[in-house]
């Protein structure tokens, strides 16, 4: 099994599914699907009376209510509140690699202006995983009464929206809404709306106005047409400004609304994550659940873990788990739902400069949950463990975890930034929101320990094996009922590694995410507290024993270096050798190993110097099947 694979969120071994307790999986509260129309094609002119949308799956965005979590919110814009509060009714179908957004909004004063938050209209975002970067970038796309510096039609009753697309301006849009469209924008992105009264126009109250829209997705590098389907990121604001036309000021207010973030150039809280493929369509009946992105596994059969910092009770080797590493895009690609879209990496300037990576940042992140604690394993494999008080230089990591009572300002849901970094003396020291969590709230307990042979300098001259850390969270502390409700949780990891060397302009840092950057970007892991998905207490050793792993001695190396661990039972055991782009270099067999410390010689013929991943699974020898695995790094010299 490459390291490649997310096991997080799969059927891997150590678990078995039961069909135990009551709760089961809703609805997913940040998705939904887009059926095809199987053919029926949709005439975009705003009027919404095929009977394909009556199908349709849809959304409610209203004024002073979350549409949906974890991103949703409002917010007034105008210093009032609304008088006339907004209510829209989303829609989405697609018609082969189409996707065709319907809305139907109830609004008595429609209209715009020159000036931006006095307008009615959509600004909207939609991923563009055509760029060829991850995380994949947003594409503003706003349609809306809103005409920054076209005065004539800003003050012309009966004017439909403008098209505007700020940060790709010629792409989707012209610069001003005075200029014709090109042929190229019009395919790629076109709709059409009709006004249930008159725009900018308060002399007899309006009912409302219906929108029909389209994208072409392959613009945006998506394919809605195969087998599997996609998924299309997707946020929207509604803007409502009343009584402006003329001037109201009894009357007057302006808000925007909005599903998951309210920017179209930037990517906030969270996003709309659009389903979408062949077989399902108008005709086939009710749309299939839509699965999390992770599946966190019950541990209700094992023994709490000791929180300090060390791996070594028996629930770690079986719970599942993730890879992280800077530049890993092979890995990234194999993370489930948009995972792919949303991880990513950054490397910091340090001193400077941006220097040579010489130890790439990886690690394996565990979880699983017991009652309402979710219980969360770090296993960080790095040659250069130090302490350095800069942010941009810690080694240690970010965890964003939404808080599900708790609001923020724009009204969506609090995430909390849970950071800790390895101490001075190897301890974990305790960042951001942690103190106050663990200090105060007493929902957090955690704790970090240094593997053999590591120390904590910022001179780079020592080669150092890594370190682990164990977080418990309590989730009933982050307002989650008892019986933990329905289930859902949103979580993001990123990862810190700083490398200190001599000269101090060889240093460096790097940055790696899962799913979320920190607490309000987009987009988290939608996760899922399984309580049928049951970690195996099979094979279990009664004795306490652990795997572990304990590091290869020599580290740098030329010739031949010892890879030393420990087993907790009796194992069959396998070595695979990966370059830092994820690609298997070798593999062997190191057979039957007995319980205990283990040493296994490596001799890396025919292998280029360079930075190496390594990793050693132990099977069970009668079924063959993986029973655990952990990383390490080897250096070899030329």
């Amino acid at each position: 099994m490459k390291p490649t694979m997310l096991l997080a969120g799969l059927l891997v071994a150590g678990l078995i599914a039961t069909a135990g307790p009551a709760r089961s999986q809703g609805q997913r509260l940040d998705a939904l699907w887009a059926r095809s129309t199987a053919g029926q094609h949709i005439t975009l002119d705003g009027v919404m009376d095929e009977p394909a949308w009556a199908t349709a799956d849809s959304i409610v965005i209203r004024y002073g209510q979350i549409s949906a979590i974890p991103g949703s919110g409002w917010k007034e814009e105008g210093g009032k509140l609304a008088k006339d509060s907004t209510v829209a009714v989303l829609k989405f179908l697609v018609d082969g690699n189409q996707l065709y957004m319907g809305v139907n909004v109830l609004d008595q004063s429609i209209g715009g202006s020159v000036d931006f938050n006095r307008e009615d209209g959509f600004l909207m975002a939609i991923k563009d995983h055509s760029a060829g970067i991850q995380p994949a970038p947003p594409v503003e796309f706003f349609y809306a009464w809103w005409y920054p510096v076209d005065t004539v039609l800003a003050t012309t009753p009966g004017q439909p929206p403008c098209f505007r697309s700020g940060n790709t301006v010629g792409r989707f849009a012209q610069d001003t809404c005075s200029k014709v469209r090109t042929a190229a924008m019009i395919s790629a992105w076109d709709a059409r709306t009709y006004v249930h009264g008159l725009s900018n126009s308060d002399a007899v109250n309006d009912t409302g106005y219906t929108v029909e829209m389209r994208w072409d997705l392959s613009t945006l590098g998506y394919d809605v047409t195969k087998p599997g389907g996609d998924i299309v990121e997707f946020n929207c604001s509604v803007y409502d400004a009343d009584w402006l036309w003329p001037l109201n000021l009894s009357k007057f207010s302006s808000n925007r609304t909005w599903n998951e973030s309210p920017w179209g150039n930037t990517s906030w809280y969270d996003e709309l994550h659009i389903y979408s493929r062949p077989n399902v369509t108008i005709n086939s009946g009710a749309v299939p659940l839509i699965p999390p992105e992770v599946r966190i596994a019950n541990g209700a059969a094992f023994a709490a873990p000791t929180i300090d910092g060390v791996l070594n009770e028996p629930v770690w080797s079986y719970a599942p788990s993730f890879e992280m590493r800077y530049m890993g895009t092979a890995l990234r690609d194999n993370y489930p739902g948009v995972g792919r879209w949303r991880a990513g990496d950054y490397q910091p300037v340090v001193n400077g400069g941006l220097a040579a990576i010489v130890d790439t940042a990886d690690a394996t992140v565990k979880m699983f949950y017991k009652g309402t604690t979710l219980y969360l394993g770090f296993d960080v494999p790095d040659q250069l463990v130090q302490y350095y008080s800069l942010f941009d230089r810690w080694d240690g990591f970010i965890v964003t975890l939404t808080d599900r009572a708790k609001l923020w300002n724009d009204h969506n849901l609090w995430t909390w930034r849970i950071s800790f970094q390895v101490g001075p003396t190897g301890n974990l020291l305790a960042q951001d929101a942690l103190p106050f969590l663990r200090d105060t709230l007493a929902a957090v307990t955690c704790a970090l320990s240094l593997k053999p042979g590591t120390t904590v300098d910022t001179l780079g001259q020592q080669a150092d094996n890594g370190y682990q850390a164990e977080m418990a969270i309590d989730l009933t502390k982050l307002g989650y009922p008892s019986n933990l409700g329905d289930g859902w949780v949103w979580l993001g990891i990123n990862l810190l590694d700083g490398d200190s060397l001599t000269p101090f302009t060889d240093s460096y840092s790097q940055r790696t995410w899962w799913y979320r950057d920190y607490e309000n970007d987009c987009c988290p892991a939608n996760a899922y507290l399984d309580p049928n998905l049951v970690l195996a207490v099979d094979n279990v050793d009664p004795g306490g024993g652990r795997f572990a792993l304990l590091g290869n001695s020599p580290n740098p190396f030329r010739a031949t270096t010892m890879i030393r661990f420990s087993l907790a039972r009796a194992s069959d055991v396998e070595l695979e050798v990966y370059d830092i782009q994820g690609r298997l270099v070798t593999s062997r067999s190191l057979g039957l190993e007995p319980p205990g410390k283990v040493e296994a010689p490596f001799t890396p013929l025919g292998v280029r110097p360079g930075l190496y991943l390594y990793r050693i699974r132990t099977l069970d020898p009668e079924t063959q099947k993986e029973t655990a695995s952990l990383p390490g790094k080897m250096l070899v010299l030329r």
